[in-house]
């Protein structure tokens, strides 16, 4: 059901500020069986008093069983129905970056890996490089590979192990299959057409691939590419049309950056490399009196439970935890906090499983959650959301929501 022309209807103005914290995969498990999650693991005393004077619940950031990519979770967070706003990884990527990205362009998101000889993945992620190495590659392969057949091919540097090409060329298609195996021990998987009229697009992302070996087989660690999320440009309605808000993103990655100004929020500005936790309260801070919404982004929760580090992820949980008064002292009418989705250490990858959600705000029911776990998620009054309902949620604490019907 399109909820927008609805949404519409009901806005209403109000000086109400609405804060949403995304805690990148924050959502975990136990490493053994009753011990605790990664949250559960952390100490958070700041988070734990937040806690007592919120509402808590659960949130299934898709559907249930659906373990999903950053891209449908998010968009999922904002009101979109994620089933239906479809964004390959991409152009998420290119938008991200300001990248050159235009109509007919097909946006393909990169990952550096490491291979072995006999072309099998030892390192999806090849050791996580800096991102001043990446640039470092990016610039080999631009001058070595700036066209394939008659299509352009521009490479950018995102982050780390992170890459984006586009291509640009006639008669391109997205319609084309990921060549990332998604674990090692495997090798790149061949891009297939999806569709009739798609296949000389595959053929050329495999050609890519192969290319791209070739001028990188003396590099020890960056001697690969895997690709995924072929997409061209979508056009989306803005967050100020559906919901009559001035939005504002805060995040340090290109791809979240992307997504934010898909749906029409302003990216905002960061000082600092990575997750550049100073650099996001300041922005914050100087520009809280510019907007009504802001999405303010944290990364390395995510990184670390792909990575498999249980107790690296604890450590960006209590990190998280310690700069919390600060985001409390600007005095958000709304304050939500939640992940995109679960990435559990045990699992080193995204699952299906939901994530916990705070919200603070006027008019609470009070309900017997006392920390933002998994487990004390589930007494909360907030119940059990999809996340497509939280928008809404957010909007009518925040006095932005006239009455539905006579």
């Amino acid at each position: 059901m399109d909820l927008f022309p609805i949404f519409q209807e009901l806005m209403q103005a109000s000086e109400s500020k609405i804060l949403l914290v995304v805690l990148d995969g924050v959502g975990g498990l136990p490493l053994e069986l009753g011990g605790p999650t990664e949250l559960e693991a952390a100490r958070t005393p700041n988070l734990d008093r937040l806690a007592e004077e919120s509402a808590l619940g659960l949130l299934t950031p898709v559907y249930p069983g659906l373990a999903p990519g950053s891209g449908p979770g998010h968009l999922a967070l904002f009101g979109y129905d994620p089933f239906r706003f479809l964004v390959g990884r991409g152009a998420l990527s290119a938008l991200g970056l300001g990248a050159d990205f235009r109509e007919g362009d097909v946006a393909l998101r990169g990952n550096f890996a490491t291979l072995a000889p006999d072309g099998t993945v030892l390192d999806r992620r090849a050791g996580r490089p800096s991102t001043e190495e990446n640039r470092r590659v990016v610039a080999r392969l631009q001058e070595a590979i700036p066209r394939l057949e008659d299509v352009e091919v521009h490479f950018y540097t995102e982050s780390e192990h992170r890459f984006l090409v586009v291509l640009r060329g006639e008669g391109l298609s997205d319609a084309v299959t990921d060549t990332d195996p998604q674990k090692a021990g495997l090798k790149p998987l061949p891009a297939r057409a999806l569709e009739a009229g798609a296949e000389r697009t595959a053929r050329l992302v495999g050609l890519l691939s192969e290319r791209i070996r070739e001028v990188l087989r003396d590099e020890p660690k960056l001697n690969g590419a895997l690709f995924r999320g072929a997409s061209k440009r979508p056009s989306f309605p803005s967050m100020g049309e559906v919901y009559g808000l001035r939005a504002a993103a805060i995040a340090s990655y290109p791809m979240y950056k992307g997504l934010a100004s898909l749906v029409g929020m302003e990216v905002l500005p960061v000082e600092g490399e990575g997750d550049a936790h100073e650099g996001k309260l300041r922005t914050l801070r100087e520009n809280w009196d510019r907007y009504d919404f802001f999405y303010l982004h944290f990364k390395k929760t995510d990184a670390k439970g792909e990575d498999g580090d249980f107790w690296g992820k604890v450590g960006e949980i209590e990190r998280f935890d310690a700069l919390l008064p600060e985001l409390l002292a600007l005095g958000p009418t709304v304050l939500a906090l939640t992940g995109d989705h679960s990435t559990p250490a045990a699992l080193k990858a995204h699952s299906w499983h939901p994530v916990p959600l705070l919200l603070k705000a006027p008019y609470l029911r009070r309900d017997e959650a006392r920390r933002f776990t998994e487990g004390e998620a589930l007494k909360g009054s907030l119940g059990h959301l999809r996340g497509v309902e939280l928008m809404p949620l957010l909007l009518a604490h925040a006095g932005r929501l006239a009455k539905y019907g006579a």
